[in-house]
Formats: C-alpha cells, structure tokens, sequence
C-alpha cells in the first residue's frame, strides 16, 4: 500500500509562488496583501482554531470549578 500522507500536493506555497512571480512581472495588478494570502489566510485559520480551543477549555473548567 502507498502511504497517503506523501503524496498531497502542496498546494498553498505552489500557488503563493505562482501569485508572487506574476505579481512581479506586471502580469498581476493588486496588493501584496491578495498576493501572499494563502499564507496569512492559513495562519489567521490555525489562530482562530486555537482561540476557539482555548476558550472552549477555559469556559468548560469554569463550569466544572462552579459545579454548574
């Protein structure tokens, strides 16, 4: 059997690199921020999520220190 986990495309820095070289030859007309979103659109995702686990942890031990 082929392991699964070798064989996914790197999508996001393939595309990241694709947007940068045209940006860089004029052929993409818009700011670097819509040009190096896939990265910061990624790591704004993993924050939320983070976030989101973190206060899901703090409201659950609440709960449980005020025997709610």
């Amino acid at each position: 059997m082929a392991n699964t986990s070798t064989n996914i495309f790197p999508f996001v820095p393939i595309l990241t690199l694709i947007l940068i070289t045209l940006k860089l030859t004029g052929h993409l007309v818009c700011s670097w921020w819509w040009v190096l979103s896939p990265i910061w659109i990624g790591v704004v995702a993993v924050i939320i999520i983070f976030i989101l686990i973190c206060s899901f942890l703090f409201i659950k031990s609440l709960i449980e220190a005020y025997n709610l």
